[in-house]
């Protein structure tokens, strides 16, 4: 049995959640979008929100098909979310909206998972923990523009910096030999992080967007064992609170440097009692 909780918030309230989230009885899934910095051109009508909310609402139904694995479903979604675009939409435009997608599923005795990009699933194991993440993105990096280390994030030069910043990575998105993520090509399901575990071996796992995963992997305030902990004793809101109130403390990212002071930010707990 798969008990979940889970809570979401958006980087700003004035602007929409670029994540999308869901539960079932045997299924948790999490989706971020992947910002697109303001002027940048995306050859798309739709904007990053509604791409996650599509995917999202395309795949999470398709979990309960057992008989499909993760990955034939996610490459289904991603064919129905193109389907969805318009004659206004160039869907070979390399920064058509995209998204990152993490998901699990028990199914026969055992805890399936699916990790497309860097939103990491940390798996509490009878081992120890494991946490499965597709950082292939960090290897087409480009060293930070000095606008973006000298200036505000949000300002105009530190906006046009990252325009700059994500054009050059852009170039390496999608193709072989590249890092990959959900966007209008369903053969990028195929380049997921995939898996199992035995239900008895797994004590809980946390679906995190990379918003609400900063206090481990990026700031380094917690170790992951912590943020586990948190989760389990405070709860997902409670991890969203203590991000928001670490980013507030470096609103300039002079400590942490980073393309957005806050990030849409979501987390999901799922307790696994095998019986």
């Amino acid at each position: 049995m798969m008990r979940a909780c889970f809570a979401t918030a958006p980087r700003d309230p004035a602007w929409p959640n670029e994540d999308f989230v869901a539960a079932t009885s045997h299924a948790a899934l999490v989706v971020d979008g992947a910002g697109t910095p303001v002027g940048a051109d995306t050859g798309c009508v739709h904007d990053v929100a509604w791409y996650s909310q599509a995917l999202g609402s395309a795949l999470i139904p398709r979990l309960a098909h057992t008989g499909r694995s993760l990955t034939d479903s996610l490459a289904e979604a991603i064919s129905d979310v193109a389907a969805q675009h318009g004659p206004d939409c160039d869907l070979g435009h390399p920064g058509s909206p995209s998204a990152t997608v993490t998901t699990v599923r028990e199914r026969d005795g055992w805890l399936e998972y699916l990790v497309l990009a860097d939103s990491p699933l940390v798996l509490d194991l009878s081992t120890g923990i494991d946490v499965i993440c597709d950082n292939r993105v960090d290897l087409f990096h480009q060293p930070e523009p000095a606008a973006m280390r000298d200036h505000p994030a949000g300002s105009a030069e530190h906006t046009a910096a990252l325009r700059e910043y994500v054009q050059a990575w852009r170039q390496h998105h999608n193709r072989e030999g590249g890092f990959w993520s959900a966007s209008t090509t369903p053969d990028a399901a195929a380049h997921a992080l995939t898996g199992s575990f035995p239900l008895t071996d797994v004590r809980a796992a946390a679906l995190l967007s990379d918003g609400a995963s900063r206090l481990a992997d990026r700031f380094g305030l917690l170790t992951w064992r912590q943020l586990l902990d948190v989760l389990d004793n405070d709860g997902p809101a409670a991890l969203i609170q203590s991000t928001r109130a670490a980013e507030d403390s470096d609103p300039n990212g002079h400590r942490w440097p980073r393309g957005k002071s806050h990030d849409d930010a979501t987390a999901i707990h799922c307790r696994i009692d095998p019986s």
